[in-house]
């Protein structure tokens, strides 16, 4: 298994000596670091309290029944206009 070098700043060097084990090498440190750091997929799901949760869903409600009406609004004005071009093409 072949090393690389890489550069750090300095403080991020000071960062990382200061979460380094006395037995441990900096490439254990940052296979440590980087373990800790990744997550499932799914270990957040289900951290919403009641009250952020309700408002959630409020949120999700009004965005859908927004886009819902946009949509309608959209639907609608593209008939008349498809309406309006029939009735021309029929009177010329």
């Amino acid at each position: 298994m072949g090393t690389k070098t890489i550069g750090v700043k300095d403080d991020v060097y000071d960062r990382l000596k200061a979460r380094k084990r006395e037995d441990e090498s900096f490439t254990d440190l940052v296979n440590r670091l980087l373990d800790e750091a990744t997550m499932d997929w799914d270990e957040g799901f289900g951290t919403l309290d009641a009250e952020e949760a309700e408002e959630l869903e409020q949120v999700v409600e009004t965005s859908r029944k927004q886009t819902s009406a946009g949509l309608a609004e959209r639907q609608q004005e593209a008939l008349e206009e498809l309406t309006d071009a029939e009735d021309a093409d029929e009177a010329a």
